[in-house]
């Protein structure tokens, strides 16, 4: 493998041991808000997401480029796939499910890409051209951004219980402008 490709492998392994340390085991009053007011998700509902694209996009995805270059489009990914799947799966399940399908994921990340495909281009249904390199970085992105929302809903489940600090603890106050928040 190459050096991008294992300094970006060796963030997207630590994800499943990040969410089994943050989550597991915890109880539902710091798990069961979302990480904003309106249309946000619970960590139940980000770590779904997370293994749908374990699932359906990022190996996929690598696949595709790499037998069909921009020749086949990616198919479009269901970002709420997860909401009836996982709705009676415990939080906890959820993350060993997500752990099993990512160790999965690597091995076979580590079985087709090698340096000479990172700049291989791939076609993306809205996007348009993108490459393997873009890709494997936005999956390795796409949990830093995941996990930070767990954060956020985490923190928002105490929002009331911190009383007058809130107004020294930034993700709160993110809850309260969720614009700034791309989706």
């Amino acid at each position: 493998m190459t050096p991008f490709i294992e300094e970006t492998t060796a963030l997207l392994r630590r994800t499943p041991q990040v969410l089994r340390s943050l989550l597991v085991g915890l109880p539902d009053s710091w798990t069961d808000t979302t990480d904003v007011p309106e249309n946000g998700w619970r960590p139940h509902d980000v770590v779904g997401h997370l293994i749908t694209g374990e699932l359906t996009d990022w190996i996929d995805r690598t696949e595709r480029i790499i037998e069909h270059g921009t020749s086949l489009p990616f198919d479009k990914f269901d970002r709420f796939a997860h909401a009836d799947r996982d709705a009676d799966v415990s939080l906890d399940d959820l993350v060993e499910h997500f752990a099993r399908l990512r160790a999965e994921n690597l091995a076979r990340l580590a079985e087709l890409a090698t340096e000479e495909d990172l700049d291989r281009p791939g076609m993306h249904p809205s996007l348009g051209q993108v490459t393997l390199r873009e890709l494997l970085a936005t999956w390795a992105v796409h949990d830093l951004d995941h996990v930070a929302q767990i954060y956020a809903g985490m923190a928002g489940s105490h929002d009331a219980e911190v009383g007058p600090w809130k107004a020294y603890l930034g993700i709160l106050l993110r809850r309260e402008d969720p614009s700034a928040i791309a989706g």
